[in-house]
């Protein structure tokens, strides 16, 4: 499975994104999918998740109110809708599937099976 990930790019602070994740290969809609996102010096982290029936979705802390994970397994797309971005939100944003069928927040960057390249999102103030 090769995941793609766009969507990125430069914003003001307030402002809001669509990340967009979709694949080449195996249909999406067999996994749940998940985002993570990494700056410089610091560990990926997980920031939404959304199971692959699209019933359950969990959130960080840092994100919850302002994202929202969605899926269209017709259109074999995950996205995720960012709003009132922050400075902090700047970072590499990557898309990733889960095969255990664990809830999202249990997902850590260890138990993703599959990952995209990531895309930049920048949040200027």
């Amino acid at each position: 499975v090769q995941l793609q990930a766009s969507g990125g790019g430069l914003v003001q602070v307030g402002g809001s994104l669509r990340l967009s994740c979709t694949s080449s290969g195996r249909t999406l809609s067999m996994y749940g999918m998940g985002w993570f996102r990494q700056t410089p010096g610091k560990e990926r982290e997980f920031v939404a998740g959304i199971t692959w029936s699209g019933h359950r979705s969990d959130y960080a802390d840092f994100v919850k109110g302002r994202f929202t994970i969605s899926r269209d397994n017709a259109k074999d797309t995950v996205y995720l809708q960012m709003n009132s971005l922050k400075p902090e939100d700047t970072a590499l944003y990557y898309c990733a599937a889960d095969l255990t069928a664990r809830p999202p927040d249990q997902w850590d960057v260890n138990g993703m099976a599959y990952w995209g390249k990531g895309t930049l999102v920048t949040v200027s103030s």
